[in-house]
């Protein structure tokens, strides 16, 4: 009877996780976090609603698991490349260079913390908590499972703001963890801190292990498939090894399983695995964790102390407090609206604060009111935050920057590429004679149409056709492709392409660098690679697989080799076009900076290695 209470209560916590994203979908609650949505369920199904789910040791081991499994999630989200980019700084619109990403970051961090500090200072005077330092660790996390979905849903991501607010979150998550074990294993080994350096040797021990097998690539190839998957096996191993021996030295597990996450995300494993790893937490384990969160939290016990109405509002000013001043360090390069912006989604925290309220009330430097308190405050500004950072943050202005495409003349080849073109790097202008009789109101609703008297020089120029990124001249006259190619070189465009027919004309356009396509020429290859070899073709004509041309604009890629390329996900690199050279590349082909790489793949993959590269 026992075992069967057992399974009837895990079946009514996953049936609970299993119906959370589908009501959330249902009532359109796309605001609010699915790991928020899943604490609230476990509140209806818990001591604070229906209290159907009785606690026993299935459930208490499978949320265990999933709180250990959270952590090492957000260890192998911490991508460490935003620490090394070496990107050239953006001018931002109000005409200044982007600041140093990773040094203003840390400084705004540290003044998080000092003022996370004060802020649990005065709370320990009027009474509010015992302990300051805890307080600090709680008030100064940020949640990373808010932040970048929040910055990706808003394409934010790789701006230069973007990056910083990330920065500071994974700098605020990384410290805040390792802080929290020290005081965790000072508090409870009297002062025996010095075993933590032990898991710290014993994980750049293994990091050194996983670097050595990651190149015998050729032997673990063929135990990376079926029902092998030797990578998913090592990466389990690595995540139980350090928990064990977080637990043997006296530290939280939680902290050995964010270590081992770290590793995973320093060794760089593909995406696929990533997906795997995310697809296991997410679908199974985190999921019951958060519910069993609000299963054992007593909001009814929690709010008969009056103290609770004052404690929490309290708690969340601090919050807001703790981050906006601190940005405000950003004003120096940004306006009122990014910085307040900034402030509110780096206010947003979650899973960390669950985790300091669980592992406070288990030592016993907070009571269960106050880990109640904590949480509940966490759902709150899971909450909040976000929607305050989407109405307040000018999203329009921080929009990733796009390559200006300026196309001259529409026929049957320029009106579908126009509209082909990824809306999300390119921003499409085509300029139109309406006297020739094609009527492109319709179709051209995905891009921007001008229609201008003529194809003179003076009338493109008024038209600031020449202030672009990329110019294609492709009007019905070879002569006047010819004229404007090379007046858009003196203009100083920097990418010409022009459509010629003529040999004659062509010739000499080349040889200035300009780039020339024929459609006459180009069908009649085409046709002849479909004849003897109608595969290779197929790379041309399949809008999946079609070749595209990536540059490599980021010192960090510049002299690494392309075995070494961790990025690509599932596309390949075909060719490298370096100056005048065409290289054919091979594992050992070291990239360089200016370097045009021609690849095909997925869309998804080829979108992210442009972002990473350009």
């Amino acid at each position: 009877m026992e075992g069967h209470t057992s399974v009837t209560s895990l079946i009514v916590v996953l049936v609970a996780a299993f119906l959370t994203p589908i009501l959330l979908k249902k009532l359109r609650l796309n605001i609010i976090p699915v790991v928020v949505a899943e604490i609230i369920i476990g509140l209806i199904i818990g001591k604070s609603g229906f209290d159907i789910v009785s606690p026993d040791p299935w459930i208490d081991i499978l949320s265990t698991l999933g709180f250990i499994f959270l952590m090492f999630l957000s260890g192998v989200e911490i991508d460490f490349s935003i620490f090394s980019n070496k990107k050239k700084k953006a001018k931002l619109p109000n005409g200044k260079l982007e600041p140093n990403g990773f040094l203003v970051s840390s400084v705004i961090f540290l003044f998080i913390l000092i003022l996370s500090y004060a802020i649990s200072l005065a709370l320990q005077l009027m009474g509010f908590v015992e302990n300051a330092f805890f307080m600090t660790l709680v008030i100064s996390t940020i949640s990373l499972g808010v932040v970048v979905p929040t910055l990706k849903e808003v394409e934010i991501m790789k701006t230069g703001i973007g990056q910083i607010i990330l920065l500071i979150s994974v700098i605020a998550d990384l410290v805040t963890m390792i802080l929290l074990a020290v005081f965790v294993s000072f508090y409870e080994s009297e002062g025996n801190t010095w075993l933590l350096l032990l898991l710290f040797l014993a994980g750049v021990l293994l990091y050194f292990v996983g670097k050595y097998f990651q190149k015998k690539q050729s032997f673990f190839e063929a135990l990376s498939t079926g029902t092998i998957q030797i990578g998913t096996r090592a990466i389990f191993t690595l995540l139980m090894v350090l928990v064990g021996l977080s637990e043997s030295l006296g530290a939280e597990n939680i902290l050995g399983a964010f270590l081992a996450g770290v590793l995973v995300s320093l060794l760089s494993p593909n995406k696929e695995t990533i997906h795997q790893l995310d697809s296991f937490g997410y679908g199974f384990l985190i999921p019951i964790f958060f519910v069993m969160v609000g299963v054992e939290l007593d909001i009814w016990a929690l709010f008969e102390d009056s103290m609770v109405f004052l404690l929490i509002p309290l708690l969340f000013l601090g919050l807001l407090i703790s981050k906006f001043f601190p940005v405000m360090v950003l004003r120096r390069w940004y306006d009122w609206r990014t910085v307040a912006g900034a402030g509110f989604l780096l206010t947003s925290t979650l899973s960390l604060v669950v985790a300091a309220a669980k592992v406070g009330e288990r030592i016993g430097v907070i009571d269960n009111r106050m880990s109640s308190a904590l949480i509940l405050l966490a759902i709150i500004a899971c909450i909040i935050t976000p929607i305050l950072f989407k109405k307040v943050f000018p999203l329009q202005e921080m929009a990733t920057k796009k390559k200006r495409v300026k196309i001259v003349g529409a026929n049957q080849v320029t009106l579908p590429i126009s509209q082909e073109l990824d809306k999300s790097h390119y921003e499409v202008c085509l300029f139109h004679v309406k006297k020739n009789g094609i009527d492109l109101d319709e179709a051209a609703s995905d891009f921007d149409v001008r229609h201008i008297g003529s194809f003179t020089e003076d009338e493109l120029l008024k038209q600031s056709v020449f202030d672009t990124d990329i110019l294609v001249v492709t009007t019905n006259e070879d002569q006047r492709n010819y004229d404007l190619a090379l007046f858009a070189q003196e203009q100083g465009v920097e990418t010409i392409i022009s459509r010629i027919e003529t040999p004659d004309l062509s010739t000499p356009l080349k040889e200035k660098g300009i780039n020339v396509f024929s459609s006459f020429f180009s069908t009649k290859a085409m046709m002849k690679a479909m004849i003897e070899s109608p595969h290779i073709a197929g790379i041309f004509t399949t809008t999946e697989e079609g070749l595209q041309e990536v540059s490599v604009g980021n010192l960090e890629f510049d002299g690494m080799k392309l075995r070494d390329l961790r990025i690509l996900g599932n596309s390949i690199i075909v060719r490298i076009f370096r100056n005048t050279e065409s290289l054919v590349p091979h594992g050992d082909t070291e990239l360089r900076l200016g370097d045009r790489l021609i690849v095909t793949g997925g869309q998804d993959s080829i979108s992210d290695l442009r972002d990473a590269m350009e």
